[in-house]
């Protein structure tokens, strides 16, 4: 231990137990303080850890990850992996969680609702084989302000779950995730709601990442909204952007959302529908769905999987949402490709095949000379190499 700084090691030449494995690592949390470096060696440690007031401080965050980046430890079982409460200035990175019965990783405010979990980085996470049934999500914070969730897998998380669940959090990005599920199976793959703002989705992979692949606010007790009391949204201030979709009932959900947008988008064959409208909080002072965009957009899908292209439901304004610059090509029928939208798309191109690189092969890339050049999950990047 040196300058405030102390490095905790679990050495797999110890061959401990997986339950001697998370006393170790429990003992080293307990320990740690702002600028702690904890290095889990391979090798597969207990679940069920929990976690009270790990605080860092800033330029000083307490560290848990891998000794070696390229064999990473696997925290398994439990009823989560690992649950930090009231946290502040927490990375965790390179670890692999699995088999948990209720929810991977949860990070949350422990109910304190007036003092949030602050800056935490979650960075090359991989979730794996949670529940299976319910409820249960990859990822859950409730409560979390300043955040990012960098490079992680979320693979088959619960029934009725999420594979990141966001309540009430606000100031965030996720960003070069992917999520993999099934297309009737697992409510979401990423759902903001409960009062969150100003998350950002960028870069991100959906695989059939279920029902609804992105959840732009959703359905939450009046009890469990942040702040309080509750400001008359669940979602406002989420930006959905550069990400590719594959399946799912429906890719996009605006759900009680307002200031939201899905911008610069690549779907690919959705089941149902390509986006919805909705509102499942209804009350005294919550604003209906309201004022967002859908915009440069690349939607690829078959004419005989779609009941609609947008699914409006009651208690919405679908008439202040705007659509523009979105490129729709129905493979099976391209002469329907135009859809039937709620209000008057600007400049949208509909019939021309996008010829995506390789969309077999799941290389959704533009190739050259492309009519959807400028459009879709990677027109920016390409923006950006060619400047």
């Amino acid at each position: 231990m040196a300058l405030g700084l102390l490095s905790w090691y679990i050495p797999k030449e110890h061959d401990l137990e997986p339950s001697r494995r998370k006393l170790e690592l429990e003992r080293a949390l307990a320990e740690a303080k702002p600028g702690s470096v904890i290095l889990l060696e391979p090798g597969v440690y207990e679940g069920g850890i929990y976690v009270e007031n790990l605080r860092g401080e800033p330029g000083k965050p307490i560290v848990i990850g891998a000794e070696d980046p390229l064999n990473p430890p696997v925290i398994n079982g439990g009823r989560e992996c690992l649950h930090l409460v009231e946290p502040a200035y927490v990375e965790v990175r390179d670890i692999i969680f699995s088999g948990a019965s209720e929810n991977g990783l949860n990070v949350d405010d422990g109910g304190s609702y007036e003092t949030p979990a602050i800056v935490i980085t979650l960075r090359n996470l991989k979730v794996v084989d949670i529940g299976p049934e319910g409820n249960r999500d990859g990822i859950k914070m409730s409560g979390v302000d300043s955040f990012a969730i960098e490079n992680c897998t979320v693979e088959r998380w619960g029934s009725g779950g999420s594979g990141i669940d966001l309540v009430g959090c606000h100031n965030g990005i996720i960003v070069g995730c992917v999520f993999r599920h099934g297309d009737d199976v697992g409510a979401s793959g990423i759902q903001v709601k409960g009062g969150s703002c100003n998350v950002t989705i960028r870069g991100c992979r959906f695989e059939h990442a279920g029902l609804r692949a992105v959840n732009i606010g959703g359905s939450t007790d009046m009890g469990y909204f942040r702040p309080q009391p509750p400001p008359g949204y669940e979602a406002k201030g989420v930006l959905v952007e550069g990400c590719v979709f594959l399946g799912s009932e429906a890719p996009i959900a605006f759900v009680g959302a307002e200031g939201s947008a899905a911008r610069f988008n690549t779907i690919y064959r959705p089941r149902r529908w390509i986006l919805r409208i909705l509102q499942e909080t209804v009350g005294p002072g919550f604003a209906p769905c309201r004022d967002c965009d859908f915009t440069d957009n690349v939607i690829y899908f078959m004419s005989r999987e779609i009941a609609e292209a947008v699914n409006v439901g009651s208690n919405t304004s679908p008439e202040t949402f705007r659509f523009a610059r979105n490129f729709w090509y129905a493979a099976d029928d391209p002469g329907s490709s135009a859809p039937i939208l709620p209000v008057e798309e600007e400049d949208g191109v509909y019939g021309l095949d996008p010829d995506f690189a390789d969309p077999e092969g799941g290389d959704f890339r533009l190739k050259p000379g492309s009519p959807a050049t400028g459009k879709g999950a990677f027109a920016q990047a390409d923006e950006a190499e060619g400047e």
